[in-house]
């Protein structure tokens, strides 16, 4: 069971399911970096792979709770261009 965060307003079978789609997508974009010898792209791609699959196996909460995070840095985060393979 995955545990939900305060106010998501799905259900747990469909966060397990975008949780589960989240990690099919990584495993692909893994596939997409290692193809291009980044392997510390590889290497970030993986841990967030293993962090989904922590989510649904239960060994890790999604989500932290307010208090016991670092606030982000508030850098801004341009869009990517047009990908060109």
């Amino acid at each position: 069971m995955i545990p939900k965060s305060p106010g998501a307003g799905t259900t747990d079978a469909q966060t397990h399911d975008r949780i589960t789609y989240i990690r099919q997508m990584l495993a692909e974009l893994r596939g997409v970096a290692a193809n291009e010898g980044a392997d510390m792209l590889c290497y970030l791609i993986e841990m967030a792979c293993v962090e989904a699959g922590d989510i649904l196996s239960g060994k890790r909460q999604l989500s932290v709770a307010n208090g016991e995070r670092n606030k982000a840095a508030g850098m801004p985060v341009k869009p990517p261009g047009k990908i060109q393979f």
